[in-house]
């Protein structure tokens, strides 16, 4: 397993920071990847993609059960909808994550632009949306198989790809389950844990892992969640949904321009 980090050098530094702005975000929106996945490879250009992601999902899940651990204080969430979700979302990143050695990640990575901007423009043009928190009071089987093509399709997603893999679980619980966006921000947390899980296992059994990396940038994500959720909890659905749009529009911007100039 390959040792990348220098605890000696300016980089760990840079990369605290961009773990620290990453947990932040994480925690309120999703979408911390954007700040965190360039940060590590910017920092280690040379290093193999598998070892860099690695360390972002480690870095990543410990901000995400912090975010999740303080959410479940002030929301409570109906667990007959999240129990699929977070089995459906471990076993899709699993299978995921076994098929990026199968099948190409590019014509998904040119599709991620514009399926974002459908998200964008629905929820912009929507003004009331996700501001009222009205899940079913009784879940029944249609409801429950809702939620496990959610969990399933999106963790598919994360272990295959990965980016606004927190964007979509938001979106997903407000429109399909009428989650406002405090409680969708605090479900997405639960089962993106699983996902993340999922996809450092199968990491971890290919032996792409840098451990004291992925660890030092845990505690930094770890803070920047306990801030950003924070903050959610006081300010509320209406801050979240400004905050998911911003994220949005930055994960627009980077994914089209990594997918049409990749050079």
């Amino acid at each position: 397993m390959e040792t990348l980090i220098d605890f000696s050098s300016y980089l760990w530094l840079f990369l605290l920071l961009a773990a620290f702005a990453s947990g932040l975000v994480d925690a309120i929106a999703g979408g911390g990847g954007l700040i965190q996945v360039p940060a590590l490879f910017t920092a280690y250009p040379d290093a193999h993609p598998a070892t860099l992601l690695s360390a972002n999902k480690v870095s990543s899940i410990g901000g995400t059960i912090n975010a999740a651990r303080r959410y479940l204080r002030h929301a409570q969430l109906p667990w007959n909808i999240l129990g699929p979700a977070i089995v459906a979302g471990f076993i899709g990143a699993l299978l995921g994550a076994l098929a990026v050695s199968v099948f190409p990640s590019e014509p998904l990575r040119k599709a991620l632009p514009f399926m974002l901007v459908a998200l964008l423009v629905y929820t912009w043009f929507a003004p009331n949306f996700g501001l009222e928190n009205r899940p079913a009071s009784k879940v029944g089987k249609h409801e429950a198989l809702k939620a496990v093509v959610m969990g399933a399709v999106i963790g598919f997603y994360d272990g295959f790809f990965g980016p606004a893999t927190g964007s979509f679980f938001l979106f997903a619980f407000v429109r399909i389950f009428h989650f406002d966006f405090l409680h969708a921000s605090a479900a997405t947390k639960l089962v993106n844990v699983t996902t993340n899980l999922a996809a450092i296992l199968m990491l971890v059994s290919l032996g792409f892992m840098d451990w004291p990396l992925g660890l030092s940038m845990m505690v930094a994500n770890i803070i920047g969640s306990q801030f950003g959720s924070k903050l959610a909890i006081k300010h509320g659905s209406q801050f979240v949904r400004k905050i998911f749009l911003v994220v949005v529009m930055a994960l627009i911007a980077k994914s089209g321009y990594m997918a049409f100039f990749p050079n």
